[in-house]
């Protein structure tokens, strides 16, 4: 149990069922989902469909999603890549010939085609109860009539204030040029227009007609590649998960294009130590973990990609001898001076959210624009924000995640789901770009190594590595625990805001309680009945 006295929050505790956000808005909407009958689908797409309006720097109807989905609480867990890819024109020779050497974020080529509606409709459809325009109503109502703003929308906002200087975000979000005030109510009229329009045609509101055919303008305005064609091809698929073993429990996760599988490979590695002879705020617990992820990253920077057009040695990395391998490369006493390369660490927006309903469907959802406020380019009219995945892409013809026509972006959203005994017993995610695969390794060792609860384990400090050799660590970090970091070779920098966020719901089998977190680094909760 957590000290009382000190500033905190505790888990919360239900039976019938439970959601956990990062905004208190989106939490209710789901629950009355529930409540009126819709089950988990219903009530994850719910609730994501308003975090893109009460949240719209983290994510957006112009952005992607991945989701995984437990059937009344089995291990047969069900994955959906909803990630947008790349038009077909996007061939790398082009970019070479116009002299374009990296994608840049406010760029037109930074936008692949955003996948989250095509996800949403196809998950609905399969999997929920409700139509893509019966789950749509709670988000039109808060684009249209209004919502308070909150604190941490706020604050991420104020970082984009003398970035995005499109004109159309400017008059969308910003009064008289400056950020408007905390609790003060914002409308976003073109964007409940546009969820109107999709709420009543379904998918081709989106990817066909005039929606569509405004974003494509835009986008080839600015010297884009888009065509209406692209978006109309706009489909994701349902793929077979993949999963490690963790101490006795299954870690399932998207495969890639997404970097899930950095996630297990860092679990892999840390599973060769007895954490639980380490105290879990020390610097020799913090340490292994920061080593774990370096070599997970230096992997992920080389060889992470689309799978279906470049080789990812996916077998190989979830390898107990790879793993071992990796173990080897690590030195308790102190600090790799050969830090493996990666891209540095980039703690952007994202929401994760997760459910769990009566019948015990679990979901586990996460949807993202990646940057704040993706590429902040919005086609005028449509109140889009478009995300910004195509930076992910390297312009190199030979590295495995090279820009190609109809390609996906290495991707950082990840959701998970953990497993025991045939049944699933948690759906997590942590969010924040990069940091989401080692976030994920210190929330289950928090939860598995240290016996946990949820919030406890969401609450514990974070830090995370970055490709200098510096370690970003957060205020809570224990002096003593910093100080001995730096005798073992890390030098500790700040990090420009909160590492990340996360939720997660506990199943117990047994009693029937479910037991949720939520991070208190976000302005959300978890909330049962």
């Amino acid at each position: 149990m957590r000290n009382l006295q000190l500033p905190g929050r505790s888990p919360v505790h239900a039976t019938e069922g439970m959601a956990a956000t990062s905004h208190p808005l989106a939490t209710l909407a789901a629950l009355d989902m529930l409540r009126t009958g819709g089950n988990a689908m219903d009530a994850a797409v719910t609730a994501c469909a308003v975090q893109c309006v009460v949240e719209p720097q983290s994510t957006g109807i112009g952005g992607d999603c991945f989701v995984l989905l437990s059937p009344k609480g089995s291990d047969e867990i069900v994955a959906f890549n909803g990630s947008g890819r790349a038009p077909a024109a996007a061939d790398v020779q082009w970019y070479q010939e116009q002299g374009i050497t990296e994608i840049e974020r406010q760029s037109p080529h930074a936008v692949t085609v955003p996948g989250a509606i095509d996800a949403w409709s196809q998950l609905l459809g399969a999997h929920g109860t409700k139509s893509l325009g019966d789950v749509l109503q709670p988000a039109i109502r808060f684009a249209r009539d209004g919502y308070p703003l909150h604190q941490r929308v706020l604050f991420d906002w104020s970082k984009e204030l003398d970035t995005l200087t499109g004109e159309e975000w400017r008059r969308t979000f910003l009064r008289d040029g400056r950020i408007p005030p905390e609790g003060s109510l914002h409308k976003q009229p073109a964007l409940a227009k546009t969820l109107e329009i999709i709420a009543a045609k379904g998918r081709a509101g989106f990817y066909e007609g005039s929606v569509a055919e405004a974003i494509v303008a835009h986008l080839r305005d600015l010297g884009g590649l888009h065509s209406v064609d692209d978006f109309a091809a706009a489909e994701g698929e349902f793929v077979t998960p993949i999963k490690t073993d963790y101490k006795g429990y299954d870690v399932y996760e998207c495969p890639p294009n997404g970097q899930g599988i950095v996630a297990l490979e860092i679990l892999n590695i840390l599973s060769g130590f007895d954490l639980t002879k380490l105290d879990p705020s020390s610097a020799e617990r913090l340490h292994l973990e920061i080593e774990a992820t370096r070599l997970a990253y230096g992997d992920r920077g080389a060889s992470l990609a689309d799978p279906a057009q470049a080789d990812v040695p996916i077998e190989t990395w979830l390898s107990e001898a790879y793993a071992a391998e990796m173990r080897a490369r690590i030195d308790p006493g102190k600090a790799m001076a050969d830090v493996p390369p990666s891209p540095l660490p980039q703690h952007k927006d994202t929401v994760y959210l997760c459910v769990v309903d009566k019948d015990r469907n679990a979901v586990s959802f996460i949807n993202s624009l990646f940057y704040s406020f993706g590429s902040g380019l919005m086609a005028p009219d449509t109140g889009v924000v478009l995300q910004n995945r195509g930076c992910g892409f390297v312009v190199d013809p030979g590295h495995p995640n090279c820009i190609a026509p109809r390609k996906r972006p290495l991707h950082t959203i990840i959701p998970a789901m953990l497993c025991r005994g045939g049944r699933t017993v948690m759906p997590f995610g942590v969010m924040g770009g990069d940091y989401q695969a080692c976030g994920h390794a210190h929330f289950l060792t928090n939860l598995i190594d240290y016996g946990m609860d949820p919030q406890a384990a969401i609450d514990q400090a974070r830090l995370f590595p970055t490709q200098e050799g510096t370690v970003q660590m957060e205020d809570a970090i224990a002096p003593d625990a910093r100080d001995a970091l730096v005798a073992l070779g890390h030098r500790p920098v700040a990090p420009e805001k909160p590492i990340g966020g996360a939720q997660a719901i506990r199943i117990d089998w047994e009693t029937g309680v479910l037991t949720g977190g939520s991070d208190p680094r976000k302005d959300g909760c978890a909330l049962g009945y």
